[in-house]
Formats: structure tokens, sequence, C-alpha cells
């Protein structure tokens, strides 16, 4: 399994956390659910930004 697929599902837990939190807080579920997908939006991002591999350049000889 990849590091970007342990790191989405980690974030998904995180979320789904965070939304059951929010629901027992009574929060109504549409800003749940617009916070979850943002969120999700977020995580993706930071995802592909921390586990992407540097392209190396060419040594200069």
């Amino acid at each position: 399994m990849s590091s970007f697929s342990l790191y989405l599902i980690g974030f998904v837990i995180f979320i789904a956390g965070l939304a059951y939190g929010a629901f027992l807080l009574g929060i109504e579920t549409s800003w749940i659910a617009v916070g979850a997908f943002t969120l999700f939006g977020l995580g993706m991002v930071i995802g592909v930004s921390k586990t992407r591999t540097r392209d190396e350049s060419p040594a200069s000889d």
C-alpha cells in the first residue's frame, strides 16, 4: 500500500471523528457535510504534496 493511501485513510478516519463530534454537538448535517468535503479536499492536497517524490535534476559535470 502506498504512503499516499495510508495518509488518505488516516485523514478520512480523522474527518469521520470530527464529523461525529459535530453531530453530537447538534450542528446541522449540511454544515457537517460542507466541512467534511472541504477537509477531504485539503487532505488530498496535503497528502500529494507530502508523499510525492521529488524529481532529481541532472548533475552538472
